[in-house]
Order: structure tokens, then C-alpha cells, then sequence
């Protein structure tokens, strides 16, 4: 049960997890319907852990005999390729050891092709919205990824000229200097150039998006500019196609694209994003806010030609959205639990991810989410995973807090008490694990901090981030004024939140 959670959000955001579990053997259940025993770790229901699990994978299977077992586990492995997404296996304890034949051939995606007359309709009327629009915006999500869409987007870029955003679970689904990249957008908590270009849109292409609430604002006032594909439904305002297939419609529309005279496209001025500038020595002795961390944080990777051997990991915190306003990462460099939003997923993200890639985690965490789930340290460090987590200490859930009462933030404010955390001392607690920890305060001891586990990259790392409570990160302020109305600022002049 304690991958539950886990499972839930790969369900949700389409990673393939496969679940394997034990139950009581055959003679086992005899025994349990014969005298009524309950067994550890069991409802006297057997078939409750399978219910449970079915509800967050796309195939739950109980295998209760060897010979049924090869179809079921078959069948089950091709429907999580297919669409992504978790499968549940159940064997019974006796069926574990039980021989059977060697797998034959090779599973494959069962991909069900587009109805051609409902694509063709489609195609015809998004055509004409993308060929009319004066300010349109290509926005990519998470499922470009996870079903190998990359090449086919950066096809589509680069024959219609159009510029593209991502979602922040989308994240660099394809690289950031690929040509006209606006920023990542996430409503308020974007770089407001991005949000203003995004908002006053007047045809957003949504390819492989999984839409939360986040994107609320966007679906509630610009439903009918949208035209969105995804893996399991496709629209063009309130009109919905059936039987679209992603990426046969991406495929089909860049070919139809690269026969129109009027692309590429060079009359969409793109938004001015911020210009990266180095770091101002003096700055160096400031003490830490979520800016100036990531300022430096960021510069680092740059100026030590970091970014392509980094996996920036980021948890459900402020410095998610935060972290999602920088520009210019490598693809399938920045991974979030942005859709799921689990407390805590990212130091075990780091281990997992740590498997799975020869480039090093960077785990940015908020101090709440590692409270919950700061054991994953002993995993990184028990396998020498050269994992570094940096945990944003503020002791506060800062994103509950501003959608409580945002006057929390100003300098005299007072926070909610469900909303404060306890102190840590982070670097007894990486010395109980057995690795290196350390302490910033001010942006040069964090720039020393990072120069020396850059020179340890073998070395797994947990650092203290020390953050003012009352320092609201820029994104997140952003975010909960597009939502609620309300600004720090309004507090300081007296205005009491709506």
C-alpha cells in the first residue's frame, strides 16, 4: 500500500511503473475460508489490494495459475506501453516458483490508427485558425515525451515558424534553445512576458497537455482559442473530434504545414524574456532569498558548462514554480511532479532518476515536502547515488499559507500555525545518513557550497538553503494573484486579502 501514492501519480502523469506483489497461496485460502484466520497485512478481503490498485493502472492481474499467467502478464505489459501508464501483478506466493515457457517474439504498442474522416475534419479547421490567428502559441505537454513525439514537434516548429511555450510538467519535452521559445507557462507563476503573450493568445495549439488546475484561468476564459490534442480526446474550441490519434495529427499537420506558402511564419513578434545576467559580485554577500538562489543557483550551471550533466528535480513547493521561469535548459533536463503534486516525490525522485541516468540529480525541495519523505537519503547514500538536495529552509508550507492569507508575507505578518514547521538541523541529519552536508545563509556561501560538491561528483549532498519566512517567491506570488486577486503588496497598504 505504500506504493500507492507513487502509482497514483505515475497514472496521472503516464510513467509505466509495473507493480509486483505476493498474496496467499492456494492452500492458504483454503485454510482462511475453512477457519476464518486473518493474515497480515490483509482486510480478510483478498481481493482488496487488486481493487485498489485497479482504480490507478491501466491493467490489474491477479495470477493465480502458471498457465493463465504468461497471457495475463502479456496482456498487462502491452496496455502499460501503450498508453503509459501503471499495470498491477498479483501472483499468488505458490505460482512464483511455478516453470514456464519462454516469452516468444516481442510486445509492441497496440496504437488504434485516427478515423480519417474525423482527422481530415479536424486538420481542415485548425488549419484555417493557425493560417488566420495573429497572435498564436504552440503549447506542449508532458505526453511529447513519454510517447517519443520530440522530433516531430521540432518538425513542426521549424516549418511553421510559430513560437511554443510548455506546461510545467511539459517542461523541456524538447530542448530551450530550440528556436522560439517563449518561457514555460504556468499563469501567474510565469515570466510575465510569457503570461502576457499566453493570456491575450488568440489560437493556442495544445499538443500532449495534461491541464490542472493551474491552467484554470487558461480553460475558463480562452476555451474556445484552444485547439488541443492529447492522447485521449482532441478539440477545437467546444467542438470535439473523436478517434485522434496524437501523433498521426502532428505527423498530418506538418505535412499539410510545409506545403502552405504562408509558413514559416515571420510576422508573430515573439515576448522579450528577461536577458541572463552574470552575477554582480557584491550580490555575493547578500543573505539568501528564492530569487537570488536560483540567480546563482542557475549561474553556476552556466558558467561551469553544467546544464547537460544535470537533472534538475523539483518537488511540489515555491521553488517549482520558481524553478519553471528559468530559460535555455536541455531537453528532458527538468523533471516535476507538477500534475500529481505529491509532498516530498523529489528526494526519491532523485534515487530513481539517479538509475536511470549518468547525469547527477539536483533535487531543489521544499522543507515541508522533505520532512516527509527525507528517509530517501539513506537509499542515496546506502548506493552512493551522487545525488545533491538542496532543501529551501523557511519552515513554512509557503504555497498554503498565501492562499490563506497572503499578509502572512509582509514583515510583520503572522502565519497560520498548521502552516509553520519545526526547525532541523540539516547537517546532524545528513551526518546521521552518512554523507557530506552543508549550510548557506549568504549567495557566497552557497556559491562555495556549490563549487565544492561540483569538485565531489561522485559525492551525494544535502544542503541547508536558509530562506527568510516571509520571503514570498516571485512566482508564487504571481500565481496566487492571477487566482485570488491579492498581492503582498495590498497588505502593506492596509487592504485586507478577498
Amino acid at each position: 500500500m505504500s506504493a500507492l501514492n507513487a502509482v497514483a501519480g505515475s497514472y496521472v502523469e503516464r510513467n509505466p511503473v509495473v507493480v509486483i506483489t505476493a498474496s496467499p497461496t492456494t492452500e492458504n485460502r483454503v485454510t482462511i475460508a475453512q477457519t476464518g484466520v486473518l493474515f497480515h497485512h490483509s482486510t480478510g478481503n483478498l481481493n482488496t489490494d487488486r481493487n485498489i490498485f485497479a482504480n490507478v493502472t491501466v491493467a490489474a492481474e491477479i495470477l493465480s495459475n502458471k498457465d493463465d499467467a504468461l497471457q495475463q502478464i502479456d496482456q498487462a505489459l502491452v496496455a502499460a506501453i501503450t498508453h503509459r501508464r501503471p499495470i498491477y501483478l498479483e501472483a499468488y506466493q505458490n505460482v512464483w516458483g511455478e516453470e514456464c515457457p519462454v516469452p516468444q517474439g516481442q510486445l509492441s504498442p497496440q496504437i488504434v490508427p485516427s478515423q480519417a474522416d474525423s482527422l481530415k475534419a479536424m486538420l481542415s479547421v485548425a488549419l484555417g485558425r493557425l493560417s488566420k490567428a495573429q497572435r498564436p502559441v504552440i503549447l506542449l505537454g508532458v505526453e511529447i515525451a513519454r510517447f517519443g513525439l520530440q522530433s516531430d514537434v521540432r518538425e513542426l516548429l521549424e516549418c511553421s515558424g510559430l513560437p511554443y511555450t510548455t506546461t510545467t510538467l511539459g517542461k523541456t519535452v524538447i530542448s530551450e534553445e530550440f528556436g522560439r521559445f517563449i518561457g514555460t507557462y504556468a499563469d501567474g507563476a510565469s515570466i510575465p512576458a510569457t503570461d502576457e503573450y499566453v493570456t491575450k493568445a488568440d489560437c493556442i495549439l495544445a499538443l500532449g497537455t495534461i491541464l490542472t488546475d493551474d491552467y484554470l484561468n487558461m480553460l475558463e476564459n480562452q476555451f474556445e482559442q484552444m485547439i488541443v490534442v492529447d492522447v485521449e480526446s482532441a478539440r477545437i474550441g467546444y467542438q470535439h473530434y473523436q478517434n485522434i490519434q496524437l501523433a498521426e495529427f502532428i505527423s498530418t499537420l506538418n505535412q499539410n504545414i510545409s506545403k502552405a506558402c504562408q509558413y514559416p511564419r515571420q510576422d508573430i513578434a515573439l515576448p522579450l524574456l528577461p536577458a541572463r545576467r552574470p552575477i554582480d559580485p557584491t550580490s555575493l554577500k547578500e543573505s539568501l532569498d528564492y530569487q537570488h538562489f536560483f540567480d546563482i543557483f542557475y549561474d553556476h550551471l552556466i558558467e561551469f558548462n553544467l546544464r547537460d550533466s544535470t537533472h534538475l528535480i523539483l518537488g511540489e513547493s515555491s521553488s517549482l514554480y520558481q524553478a519553471a521561469r528559468l530559460t535555455g535548459l536541455p531537453q528532458d533536463s527538468f523533471i516535476a511532479n507538477a500534475a500529481w503534486g505529491s509532498l516530498g516525490h523529489e528526494t526519491g525522485c532523485a534515487a530513481g532518476v539517479s538509475y536511470a541516468s549518468d547525469k547527477r540529480a539536483m533535487v531543489v525541495a521544499g522543507d515541508g515536502g522533505f520532512m516527509m519523505m527525507c528517509q530517501a537519503l539513506s537509499t542515496i547514500q546506502r548506493y552512493q547515488r551522487n545525488a545533491v538536495v538542496f532543501v529551501m529552509s523557511n519552515e513554512v508550507y509557503a504555497i498554503e499559507q498565501s492562499f490563506v492569507d497572503i499578509c502572512a508575507f509582509t514583515p510583520d505578518g503572522n502565519f497560520a500555525p498548521f502552516d509553520e514547521l519545526p526547525t532541523w538541523q540539516y547537517q546532524e541529519l545528513a551526518q546521521a545518513y552518512g554523507m557530506q552536508g552543508y549550510k548557506a545563509k549568504t549567495g557566497q556561501e552557497l556559491w562555495n557550497i556549490l563549487s565544492d560538491i561540483n569538485s565531489h561528483p561522485e559525492q551525494p549532498a544535502l544542503v541547508e538553503v536558509v530562506i527568510p519566512k516571509h520571503d514570498l517567491a516571485p512566482a508564487m506570488a504571481g500565481l496566487v494573484e492571477s487566482i485570488t486577486g491579492n498581492t503582498v503588496e495590498q497588505c502593506k497598504e492596509g487592504c485586507k486579502p478577498k
